[in-house]
């Protein structure tokens, strides 16, 4: 799809090509000042009119009619030269390719020289560029009946730079690989709960196994009732659907030691269970497998990667429903951990079916966890949309997830737990622990009840309630599932990897 080009010619015929613009002052450099030059100034002329703007995510179309080798020229602007970063960059280069899609452009190329500043080199512009094309183009494709009408999709794109061939395309196809497993862990979320069912997650995990060539282990109703794993079985009660937990392995290193472990809440459906959700607030609870959806998604980056590093991903899945089966409210259950659980909230299912996982990720050699899950109403009260809530029991491993999700462009906030909140878990007359001692703090009564089965591994958990979602277009997205900490999960790995 890439084609790189270390001599760039105004006059070369093509479709559309990309330069850059930055704002205050707004002048043409590098390419732009050869097309201007070639058109005689008329280029400066817009940029002072303000046809032509600099302002950050601004695109403005040009039409050359035959005047240049470019049909059409797009001006994607930057802001000013000194606050881009490769998150604003990469904003950018979505915007741009928002309009693309819009116009259906075959093929486009891009002057990749006019868009690295002092602040972001031109690998990671490279980087910034392929991600950008994959995210911004994203469209889930649904279950409308389609028309006749031929779909036209980008299918070259030429990139003109002076820098070394071999890195730019090693750069520009490691954005792309962030950019599309992104793009799977959002279809996944997507996909409605009658057509993601635990086994089609299952099938989905084995296939991305068998592509990469991970270790895969599924494990059954039957299996999981000789390990004891009592909290998930119990969540998949009421359940006519058979829970499955599923387990991926990548192997890195020559030994199998410093594993990371990779959590996912994999509910495909959450009714909430006999604490029935409202029916304003039952709806989108397909979604509430995005835990496990960022998992398969770093394990796809990780597959296309190979990072110097060891891996398990285990996401325990099943959907939360009511029938004469399910579990209710009093009962008490006992966790693979041996840990006996109180339920006093059956819609506080996703910390059920993760204290197992947990446990089973430890029992497969992880030294190092990290939870991810759609896991509470409460961390969007706490933090919005835009904010994914982060809790630890390790400073070190937290400090990793941060830089790693700064990195990704994936913010994330810590929230504390205190003794008093283990105490809280800790509060029941009859079992070990309590699932949901209450609302006041009820994102860290989550992370907390989690912890109880992290013990002294390092861990940090990761709720996604608010930002796995999002009603909103941007210039990265589009609304519904946004695939949220696959890039982050992927980065944690390389980076220790790198260590």
């Amino acid at each position: 799809m890439y084609t790189i080009n270390n001599h760039f010619q105004i006059d070369h015929l093509e479709e559309c090509l990309l330069i850059s613009v930055f704002d205050q002052p707004a002048r043409l450099e590098g390419a732009g000042k050869l097309a201007d030059e070639k058109l005689n100034g008329q280029l400066t002329g817009l940029l002072k009119a303000g046809e032509i703007s600099g302002r950050r995510n601004k695109v403005t179309k040009v039409h050359t009619l035959g005047q240049l080798g470019p049909k059409i020229l797009l001006f994607v602007g930057l802001g000013k030269r000194d606050t881009v970063s490769f998150e604003s960059l990469r904003e950018s280069f979505g915007a741009a390719f928002k309009l693309i899609k819009n116009s259906r452009f075959s093929e486009i190329s891009v002057a990749l020289d006019t868009f690295h500043t002092e602040h972001v080199d031109i690998q990671d512009t490279a980087h910034a560029f392929g991600e950008a094309f994959q995210l911004a183009t994203y469209e889930f494709a649904g279950y409308k009946q389609k028309s006749n009408e031929k779909q036209k999709h980008i299918e070259t794109i030429t990139i003109y730079s002076e820098s070394d061939s071999q890195d730019l395309k090693a750069s520009l196809e490691v954005g792309h690989v962030f950019g599309k497993a992104t793009n799977s862990a959002r279809t996944l979320v997507n996909i409605p709960g009658n057509l993601l069912t635990s086994t089609d997650l299952a099938e989905y995990a084995s296939e991305l196994g068998k592509k990469y060539d991970f270790e895969t282990e599924i494990l059954d109703k039957e299996d999981m009732i000789k390990l004891g794993m009592g909290a998930l079985l119990a969540v998949n009660q009421g359940s006519t659907e058979p829970p499955k937990m599923i387990v991926l392995k990548y192997q890195g290193k020559e030994e199998w030691k410093d594993v990371i472990g990779l959590v996912g809440k994999g509910v495909t459906f959450d009714t909430g269970g006999y604490s029935i959700k409202t029916k304003a607030g039952i709806v989108g609870m397909k979604t509430d497998m995005g835990g496990a959806a960022a998992v398969l998604g770093a394990m796809e980056i990780i597959g296309e990667l190979k990072p110097e590093q060891n891996v398990v991903a285990v996401i325990p899945s099943t959907d939360n429903m009511i029938s004469g089966n399910a579990f209710k409210p009093d009962d008490v259950i006992t966790s693979m951990s041996g840990k006996t659980i109180e339920v006093l909230n059956t819609d506080a299912e996703g910390r059920l079916v993760l204290a197992d996982a947990v446990t089973y990720a430890k029992q497969h050699g992880a030294e190092y966890l990290v939870d991810v899950a759609t896991l509470t109403g409460g961390v969007i009260t706490a933090l919005g949309m835009d904010m994914t809530g982060a809790m630890t029991n390790n400073e070190d491993l937290f400090i990793e997830v941060l830089e790693a999700s700064h990195e990704a462009g994936e913010p994330i906030w810590r929230l504390p737990i205190t003794e008093k909140d283990k105490k809280r878990v800790r509060g029941s007359r009859i079992a070990d622990l309590n699932n949901s001692p209450g609302s006041p703090g009820h994102a860290i009564m989550g992370g907390a009840f989690i912890g109880e089965f992290a013990e002294d591994t390092p861990w940090v958990h990761l709720d996604i309630a608010g930002t796995s979602t999002t009603n909103s277009l941007s210039e990265l997205g589009t609304p519904g599932g946004t695939g949220v900490m696959t890039r982050t999960l992927a980065t944690l790995v390389e980076r220790f990897g790198e260590k």
